[in-house]
Parts: C-alpha cells; structure tokens; sequence
C-alpha cells in the first residue's frame, strides 16, 4: 500500500486549487460582494441561496443547512470519494505531483480506489468507441447519423461512437488495458452468462452519457440492424456511477448555457439533444430512459440559480398519447420550481430531430420560442378527457381542471386562467372562480392528522446539528457538544458588543494582513466578552502571525486550534461577504472595524480605571491617583488618535 500523503502536498494542492473553479462545476455561482460568491446549494434543496464561497480563505459555506469545507471536502462530498482520492484528483487537476510518507510513490492502477478504476474504465471505453465509427465496419451507424443531419462534425462535438457487432471486441480491449473481469462486472458495459462476461453493446450507435463535470459515466445505444432482438435504444444498468434519476445526457455541454441564459430545455432522446445544441438551443438536455424527477429538478435548480429572479424550463414532448402523459408527469413537479415551466410540442407531434431534418435549425428555435405554459396545456389536457357539449361533462371537467388552475403560483396569473376556463368551458366566471377558490383551499390544508408545530421552515436542514444554520434562534440554541467538549450558545446578533467582536473576527479570519505590527499587539490584548468569539480569539493568538501571508492556510491552522463544536462558526466567519465592492474600500473597512475594536477596548479600561479612581483616596495615595490620571489621559490620546486614523 502506499503511504499517506505527505502534508505539505495536501497544503499545496490545498492552496493552488481555486476552490471557485472547482464548485463552478457543479454549482451557478454569483458575485456576492468582493471577492465573495453566491449559489444554491448542492448539499439541500433551496430556493434562496445561500451557499458562498470565499475564493481568497478557499473555504465555502451555507448559511441554510450549516454545510462546510475546503475544496478538498467539497470534491469529497459531491463525488463520494475518500479523502486520499479527492486530493489525488485535485492534484492531478493542476497538474502537481504528490509524494507520499515512507518512499511510497501513490497508488498504482491496482490501488486506485474503486470509483476513479470504473471512470478510467469508461474513459477508455469512450475513446474505444469513438474511434470504431471511423472503420468501414460502422458503415451503418454513419449513414444513420448522416440522414438524420449530423456530420462529422456533430459527432465528434458529443462523443458519439460505435459498439462492434462482436460479442467481445470491448471485452478484449479493456483487458488489454490491465482490468479485470471482476472489475469490468461492476462498470454495466458487459453482460454474463455462463461462458462469463460479453459486451453488452454489439452493433450499435453509442453516446456517452456524462455527469455535470464531463466525466463518462455510462453509454446509451441505439440499435442499427435489424437481426438485433434488444430494444430500440439500451443504455448502461444502475451502477456506483450511473444513476438514471440523477442524470441528464448533455448537461457537461449544457451547463454554462444554462446558468448564462437562465433556459432549461428538456428533450427526449440523445439525438433531440444533439439536433437543439446545433440549431442554436444550446440549453437541452434528456433524461436517460426515465421520466424527469425529483433528483433531475435539484441539478437543474442549481445551474438555473433557481431563486425567484427569473429562468425558465421547457418540456419538449411528442405530441402522441405517451408525449402528454410526460407532459402532465412533468407538471406534477412543477411546483418544485421557482422557474417558470413550459411545454413546447410540435402540432404535427415531430420531435425537434425530425422538426430540424424537415424544416431546419429556424424550425428548432421556432418551437422553442413559441412555447406556452405548462399549466396552460394541463388545463387544456383535463378538458380534452370530458365531453364539453354536456352538462355533466362540463361539471367534470370544471371539477378536474379547477385544482390545476389552483396551482399557479402567480396570484396575478390565477384569476386570468379563472376567465379563460370559464370560456373554454362555457360557464359564468363567478362559478369557476369559487371552484379554484375551493381547490386552493383544500390545497392549503394540512393532511389529516397531520400536526402543524414544529415545521421544516423553506431551506431548513434537520439533523445537521451544526448549532450555527440558519435555523438556530440568536442566544438559545446551543451547540451538542462532543463528549468531553464544551458547549457554545450561538452569539446573540442583538448584542451591540458581540457583533463588534464578530466583526472584528471576519476581518481576522479573511484579511489576516491587517493584524501584522503594532495592530496584531492591540488586537491579541484585546478582551473578547462572549465565549465563542472568545474562544476564537485566543486560537487567533495561539496561531499567531506565522501564516497571516497565506488566508486559505491561516483558516485552515484556526479550525484545528479551535474546539471542535466551533468550527462551523469559524467557517462562516471566514466566508461571510465584507460590506464593501472595492479593494480600498475592504481596507478601509477592515482598519475601521479593528479601530472600533481597540476603541471598545480602551472605553473598557478606561472605565476599570475611573472605578478605581473613584474608589481612591486622593490624600492617603498621592502617587497611586496621579499614576490612574495619567493612564486615563494616555488611554484618551489613544482613543483619539484611533479616531483620527479611521
């Protein structure tokens, strides 16, 4: 086995990685004041965000769920990996060469753990199949890409290969590569029977299917040839890296469109995609054999920066039975989204493949452009199930789309729909305006037996325990401490003196600079009052200035000095946005928050001197009342010169 890394190279990768680019990846981040950054957080579903990232410190919070970390963390939690593989993966990111303790010289192929074995296994496979389109044997997979108006061109932008009709031709090529049947097993590109293990794809048109980092984690198939008995498109099994319900085939190449434009396009099939990236609809995505759910919702909230200021998602659908049964699916999650939701089909029930083949890229942005709300066509959907020349029929559909008219969000939307029901059905508006009355209603209400204390505010995290989310009531809500630990009330935020002293720590923590000289002397003198921020306050000093030259290691030093039930709240000190939008402006910020500090001090001293002043006799101590008075008028000259200097 190879030994453990050695620290300093764990500092460096640490230290090297902008921990912005890296969430950039998986989070839309925002600026959020100088050199701060905002997004949704990956960790719990939110429609405010409240998960930033502090570049210059390398550390992130959420300020919802209590969520924390480096950038070495964050890879942890978002890739499921060990400690030792996220660092690997960083350090190969910026291309630095780790050295591990004891002459060991990292992991060989044989020890990498087993989630980057099954990544490098489909990367190849990747490159395998790619380069199989190319021979003579893939005749037909050309020919079907190229009557369906895709190149070279647009199969090299998106990956697209081909499977060998063989029933090994994978199977060789990765044994080729050093892997093992056992290993080959878990990557759900091979089937077994009892001969053992064969290539799952043979004969077909492959896509790989990517996670939001563009990393190959399965492959969809499409097959050709009409001998193949398998269905018409197979794509890889459940597996420890493809999960259908999580994924969305083109969001590597969708992401940053989404998050620039605010648009989700969401299609049907790998060749949909393919036919809107290149007519100009660079938002689309699919979902890979599965209807778009829950874990769907939560990637694309989070590229959309899904928080009331706007965005849209857009279904696209055939325009068959199956197609409106989607679409209906799809609003049932709609109120999962702050986004506006719409639906987007084709009259004549063409896919947006078919659509640009026939028509071409305009037709493709004309679809996309001429979409209508997703209520809109749930509500139209109902009627078409009821026979609207009865009077019965007409109440069953008033019963039916009444809910659905209910559930628009915008109140100033929901009476329109109230008229534009009534007409389409016939009725007076009075009548179905009381029925979507009556729907919201029932909407509203709790289940019954239900019991309505203790909710799970909008954003709240149960069972985090960080005791610093945003959850916790100021002053009351105390830390669970760790056996052997001791406990910490939250800072009560209305205390004038403890946001002083808060204020004071965030410019310690994120501009360690400030301290250095005669201010490091005022500030490690300093008396903190409340008994978190004192805590952190005597770590600051027991850290001292060795490392105040480098703010991702100076944090990085303090968590590890302070008790342990704290390190959230050092957290969130550090990455907290300064009130100012300009480098001269944080630094004058930061010496008027320190000045105030030194002043409160001073006001502190001063009045311990002027009690012991007034509780001394003049006559009987001579020397001891004009010693105080000269330290009264030099603590004033300090307070005063303070002043002057903010």
């Amino acid at each position: 086995m190879a030994g453990l890394i050695k620290r300093e190279d764990i500092d460096e990768v640490r230290q090297r990685t902008d921990i912005k680019e890296v969430v950039d990846g998986y989070v839309t981040l925002k600026g959020a004041g100088l050199g701060s950054y905002k997004g949704l957080c990956p960790f719990h579903d939110e429609r405010s965000p409240s998960f930033t990232v502090r570049p210059q410190v390398g550390r992130y919070h959420c300020f919802g769920c209590g969520e924390d970390g480096d950038v070495i963390s964050f890879v942890q939690k978002l890739d499921h990996t060990t400690f030792h593989e996220a660092v690997e993966k960083l350090a190969a990111r910026i291309g630095f060469e780790l050295r591990y303790e004891d002459g060991g010289s990292g992991p060989n192929r044989e020890e990498v753990g087993r989630r980057q074995r099954l990544l490098d296994a489909h990367k190849v496979a990747d490159e395998f199949f790619r380069a199989q389109l190319l021979t003579p044997a893939a005749t037909e997979g050309r020919n079907f890409l190229h009557a369906r108006g895709f190149d070279r061109a647009a199969a090299d932008q998106f990956g697209v290969g081909y499977a060998p009709q063989g029933w090994d031709s994978l199977l060789k090529h990765l044994r080729g590569k050093g892997y093992t049947d056992p290993e080959l097993k878990l990557t759900g590109m091979f089937s077994e029977g009892g001969r053992g293990i064969y290539d799952r794809f043979r004969g077909r048109l492959i896509w790989p299917i990517r996670d939001i980092a563009g990393e190959t984690i399965g492959f969809g198939a499409r097959k050709l040839y009409e001998d193949d008995q398998g269905p018409k498109y197979l794509n890889t099994p459940e597996t420890a890296l493809y999960k259908k319900s999580q994924v969305l085939y083109g969001i590597d190449l969708a992401k940053r469109n989404i998050a620039k434009d605010r648009q989700l396009v969401v299609v049907e099939g790998y060749t949909d995609v393919m036919a809107c990236h290149l007519a100009g609809i660079p938002t689309a995505v699919a979902t890979c054999g599965t209807a778009f759910g829950t874990e769907h919702i939560k990637v694309a909230r989070r590229l959309l920066s899904d928080d009331g200021s706007g965005g849209e998602v857009i279904f696209t659908f055939d325009g068959d039975a199956a197609g409106q049964k989607a679409a209906l699916r799809a609003f049932e999650e709609d109120q999962r989204f702050v986004a506006q939701t719409y639906v987007a089909v084709e009259p004549n029930g063409a896919d947006p493949c078919e659509l640009r083949q026939s028509k071409g890229d305009a037709a493709v942005r004309d679809l996309i452009g001429t979409r209508r709300p997703l209520f809109e066509f749930a509500i139209r959907a109902a009627l078409k199930r009821h026979n609207l020349d009865t009077v019965e029929g007409r109440i069953a559909a008033l019963r039916e789309s009444a809910p659905v008219v209910a559930q628009i969000r915008d109140a100033g939307i929901r009476p329109a729909y109230a008229r534009e029901l009534s007409g389409w059905l016939g009725m007076p508006v009075e009548e179905v305006s009381r029925a979507v009355g009556a729907a919201a209603k029932r909407a509203a209400q709790p289940p019954s037996g239900s019991a309505v204390s203790g909710h799970q505010g909008q954003g709240s995290s149960p069972g985090r325990g960080s005791g610093y989310g945003a959850g916790s009531a100021p002053g009351v809500a105390p830390l669970p401490p760790s056996p052997a630990l001791p406990s910490f009330n939250r800072p009560d935020p209305r205390d004038p003196v403890a946001a002083m002293e808060r204020q004071a720590l965030e410019v310690a923590l994120q501009q360690p600079g400030m301290l250095e000289g005669e201010t490091w002397q005022r500030f490690s003198e300093a008396r903190f009052s409340t008994p978190a921020y004192l805590a952190i306050h005597e770590a600051i000093r027991a850290n001292g200035l060795a490392l105040t030259g480098d703010p991702v290691r100076w944090v990085e030093q303090l968590l590890h000095e302070v008790p342990e039930p704290l390190r959230p709240l050092v957290s969130e000190l550090s990455v907290v946005p300064l009130p100012a939008s300009t480098a001269d402006g944080v630094l004058r910020y930061c010496r008027d928050i320190l000045a105030r500090l030194f002043e409160l001090q001073i006001t502190r001293v001063k009045a311990e001197k002027m009690g012991q002043l007034q509780r001394l006799d003049a006559t009987s101590a001579p020397e001891e009342f004009q010693r105080l008075n000269r330290e009264l008028m030099q603590l004033e000259m300090q307070r005063r010169s303070l002043r002057s200097e903010a």
